[in-house]
């Protein structure tokens, strides 16, 4: 081990390894466990930080404060008969004092032994430098264990994206900005859990392995249950189990919770994620509007300090009331400014949307590739539903940088949502945009057996025509509503997105620890 290891000369990764076990090898010599049960600490580094960086030389003089603490080795420096060790728990940094003539020759023979990254616990008092620093002024050190690989250069940290996702503990040691993404996600969800338990909502948990792939359009993850004799299915979404609550006499409910679909990974998509459901009772989605706004401007203002956050080259403002518009107008307003915009009743119709995207530079954009000429074709063959739906994600989505809540949803598009009563081809359902990405949808829940069985039965014939993400008929669920469902609003959030949104990440993957990879 070289004497002074804030700047260590280059070495091949097999020699490191070869020496710290020699190093190991030697610790056991010692007469030491290399592998201790346990360490009794007084204060974590973080306790030590906190309560004592302020006070002065004089004052911790005269408290004479004994500590012992544990930590990770981040530097050494010899100098000659002293030395200092800064060690770390993850979060902050403390400095070690260590003189040979203090110390008895075991506990100045180990600290010969360390290696950055070694795991130590230190006992002693503390003080402060000549330079000001906070420090332990050591009477031994405990070896706790050995870091057979080297840390990630404390200097540059470690770039490497995919290294950084495939070894996230390595990247959490070598990376303090990234330990504060996922303290901020743990805060999110707790006081996301705070606000609806003030709200008198019952947090429930519903089956993550269920006999139908239903509660929302996707493809699932299948597996079998051996005892059973069953296929059964990763949750796409809670939203059935959640709604039989609702019958059940359960009001108000909310999970926080895993769902998985068999689907594309990109940037703001991952094949597992988490998701916030709730469902209120006696309640329309205009409820759920005012909610959302007042919970996510909530989370900003705590997570971030602040009425805005921002994102990339993107100021986005959380301060209320948020901008609302139908899926019609939201076209109209987002239309390309270089042409006129078409009139509502334009995109009324089916022929009036396949209008639009003929005249529109969205189309020649898509005639410039084989893959847009076969999108278009497609397109040409949908429902009015979904052929105003790909109009809005051509259009509009791409542009809602500020939270837009979209209403006004195809029922095309919308097969649990509850019909207008102003206009069957519409449902009561939103959805929230912040930074071009879907945060949340919400809507009036159907709450007819008879309606839901003929939403069920046309998402069949869906299936039947190739669409392997179409729902399939949920018989036990017809017969929940039968017993009688209440009025209900319910919406989901999506939890990944929306700590992309407050921790300023462009990837959903620098939200999750452990992101979904190929193999190596």
């Amino acid at each position: 081990m070289q004497e002074d290891q804030t700047g260590p000369a280059p070495q091949e990764p097999g020699d490191q390894i070869r020496e710290r076990q020699n190093s190991l090898e030697n610790i056991a010599k010692l007469g030491l466990d290399p592998y201790p049960h346990k360490f009794e600490r007084t204060h974590t580094i973080s306790d030590i930080a906190r309560d004592y960086t302020s006070k002065s030389f004089d004052d911790l003089q005269t408290l004479n404060i004994p500590a012992k603490v544990a930590g990770r080795v981040h530097a050494i420096n010899k100098m000659g008969k002293a030395a200092f060790i800064r060690f770390t728990d993850g979060k902050e940094l403390l400095q070690i004092y260590l003189r040979s003539n203090e110390v008895d020759e075991e506990t100045w023979s180990l600290f010969k032994l360390l290696d950055l990254g070694d795991l130590i616990g230190v006992e002693g008092v503390l003080f402060k430098t000549k330079t000001v620093e906070l420090s332990i002024h050591a009477k031994s050190v405990t070896f706790l264990a050995k870091a057979l690989l080297p840390p990630p250069d404390k200097y540059y940290g470690l770039e490497d994206v995919e290294i950084r996702y495939r070894q996230r503990y390595a990247d959490l040691i070598a990376n303090r900005d990234v330990r504060v993404v996922f303290e901020k996600r743990s805060e999110t969800i707790r006081l996301i859990r705070k606000f609806f338990d003030e709200r008198s909502y019952i947090e429930v948990e519903t089956p993550m392995l269920t006999p139908l792939p239903t509660g929302a359009t996707a493809r699932p993850f299948t597996t079998h249950h051996n005892a059973l004799d069953i296929d059964l299915y990763a949750r796409i979404a809670p939203e059935l189990y959640l709604k039989r609550l609702i019958v059940a006499g359960f009001e108000r409910v909310y999970e926080i919770n895993r769902n998985f679909r068999n689907e594309g990974i990109d940037r703001s998509h991952n094949p597992e994620f988490t998701m916030l459901e709730f469902y209120q009772a006696y309640s329309d989605y205009s409820e759920l509007i005012e909610m959302t706004e007042e919970l996510i401007s909530g989370l900003a203002a705590q997570i971030c300090q602040a009425d805005h956050v921002q994102y990339g080259e993107d100021k986005i403002e959380f301060r209320r009331p948020w901008q609302r518009l139908t899926m019609r107008e939201a076209i109209r307003t987002y239309w390309p400014a270089s042409e006129s915009p078409p009139a509502l009743e334009d995109i009324s119709s089916l022929e009036g949307v396949i209008a639009a995207f003929d005249r529109s530079e969205i189309s020649a954009e898509l005639q410039s590739s084989p893959e847009g000429r076969k999108r278009l074709q497609a397109i040409r063959s949908m429902d009015y539903g979904h052929a105003l739906g790909e109009l809005f994600a051509q259009v509009v989505e791409p542009r809602l940088i500020n939270p837009t809540f979209i209403t006004e949803f195809p029922t095309e598009l919308s097969p649990l949502s509850k019909q207008s009563e102003n206009d069957p081809r519409f449902v009561d359902r939103f959805e929230l945009f912040i930074a071009t990405m879907e945060i949340a949808n919400g809507f009036c829940e159907i709450n007819s057996p008879a309606d839901q069985r003929s939403r069920f039965e046309a998402q069949m014939k869906l299936r039947e025509r190739g669409d392997e993400e179409a729902m399939v008929i949920d018989e036990d669920y017809i017969r929940a509503l039968s017993y009688g469902m209440p009025p209900t609003a319910g919406e989901g959030i999506g939890i990944d997105r929306l700590v992309m949104l407050l921790t300023g990440q462009r990837s959903i993957r620098d939200v999750i620890l452990f992101p979904h990879m190929r193999p190596e």
